[in-house]
């Protein structure tokens, strides 16, 4: 594992380009861009803060079915993109709500030929914030 290059300033640009667009999507409840961005394969997870979905066809339904409740402004904290080679990363960061506790994001981005995927995600909510 020492000899991969770990965030290259070229890789880690293009993830973070590719994170701040799905943010954006995310924020504009984008859905089209929100299914682009995803690994289109049955092996993509996604776990949300209250639903599972196994598989692409399963997060585009349920992404193409869900209402906000609530309005999708947050302010974003402590985030942190790796890259592995050049074909690897993740992205990890907590994001902030008024009233809310505070929310994790984790994201697995695999770039494909047709550009950086995420092959898996996970959303949750911390009660009790612990250091």
């Amino acid at each position: 594992m020492n000899d991969v290059a770990i965030n290259q300033p070229e890789v880690l640009s293009a993830v973070t380009a590719v994170f701040w667009q799905y943010e954006r999507a995310f924020l504009g409840n984008d859905t089209d861009t929100l299914n682009h961005l995803f690994w289109n394969n049955q092996l993509t997870v996604r776990f949300g803060i209250a639903e599972i979905q196994y598989g692409a066809e399963a997060i585009y339904r349920w992404r193409e079915n869900w209402l906000p409740s609530f309005s999708l402004a947050r302010s974003l904290r402590n985030l942190v993109i790796k890259t592995f080679g050049d074909a690897f990363a993740t992205a990890d960061v907590e994001f902030l709500r008024d009233n809310e506790p505070v929310g994790r994001q984790s994201q697995v981005w695999v770039r494909f030929p047709q550009g950086w995927r995420v092959v898996s995600a996970h959303v949750s909510m911390l009660e009790t914030q612990v250091v």
